[in-house]
């Protein structure tokens, strides 16, 4: 199989195969990201030849008689759904050729990717097995979008998430705990709130951010531009984002950059999550949240 650097993948695709098709970001300009710092370039198309050789491979490693077993393929690399709609379709076809039983195909994607593409277009992909996109919204908040550089707005992600919902495309938005600075996280939170009440998120995932000296918001916060919440300060955050959120949805805080991981499905856990959140914030110290922070070494 043609893997390139690290792969990262949601902890929902495990069982998913993973097929490169792309390897880095076609933005990597996000502030906190140090994900693809590892590659020699910012981002690679894989070519077709070498997707060809890895569905063979599968198919030849399976047999025949266990090709059935195969029913996901998740397309690694930062944001894959950025490929034309012409790639993406020919990537589809290959996939169907080689592992007939597969009925779904994700990836990544950034709220950008699916701009150049028509309804028309995104109708047709979903058609194709595309659903179940890995969305990392970050935030609703503009102002910590803008600092960040993520390279669009709250706007946009309503705009392009209410595409997809018409194309019939399933998304899970992933929320970057702490994007919107020290002092900020429940504003954020709330903003955030306000704008998955206005979607059809499948799953929304909590991530911690972790930030480390080869980020630019490293740099940032060295020049005193910025300031990081601190450890009890994200769980008060993501509390208030629970709290607001008012659609029925998976809620979940499962990475690495979790120190307490938990799920639970809203609205019907919605006070179960709170009162788990409520006996983190008032009987965990600051400095073993620290602690836990200081060893997550790479995510």
């Amino acid at each position: 199989m043609h893997y390139t650097g690290t792969i990262w993948r949601p902890p929902y695709e495990a069982a998913s195969l993973l097929l490169e098709v792309t390897a880095g970001c076609t933005h990597h300009k996000c502030k906190f990201c140090t994900l693809y710092n590892d590659l020699p370039f910012k981002f690679r198309l894989s070519p077709m030849e070498d997707i060809e050789a890895d569905l063979q491979e599968v198919k030849e490693a399976l047999g025949e008689q266990n090709l059935h077993r195969i029913h996901r393929v998740f397309l690694t690399g930062a944001n894959p759904f950025a490929l034309s709609y012409d790639r993406l379709s020919a990537i589809a076809e290959q996939i169907h050729r080689y592992l007939p039983a597969v009925t779904s195909i994700g990836a990544f994607a950034r709220i950008t990717d699916s701009m150049p593409k028509t309804d028309e277009e995104l109708a047709k992909l979903h058609a194709l097995g595309y659903d179940g996109l890995t969305i990392g919204i970050e935030t609703g908040d503009d102002e910590a979008l803008q600092f960040m550089n993520k390279g669009y707005t709250s706007s946009d992600i309503l705009t392009q998430c209410r595409r997809l919902d018409a194309a019939g495309i399933h998304y899970s938005f992933f929320y970057l705990v702490s994007i919107s600075g020290a002092g900020r996280g429940e504003l954020g939170a709330k903003l955030t709130a306000d704008i998955c009440n206005q979607l059809h998120p499948t799953l929304i995932g909590a991530n911690m951010l972790t930030i480390y000296p080869d980020s630019e918001l490293y740099g940032e916060i060295q020049r005193g531009n910025w300031q990081e919440e601190g450890e009890l300060e994200k769980y008060k955050e993501v509390r208030t984002l629970i709290e607001h959120l008012q659609i029925p949805t998976t809620f979940a805080a499962m990475g690495a950059s979790n120190a307490y991981q938990f799920h639970g499905r809203l609205p019907e856990e919605q006070n179960r999550l709170l009162s788990f959140l409520d006996e983190i914030i008032e009987t965990v110290s600051e400095e073993a949240l620290q602690q836990y922070r200081r060893r997550v070494h790479h995510l």
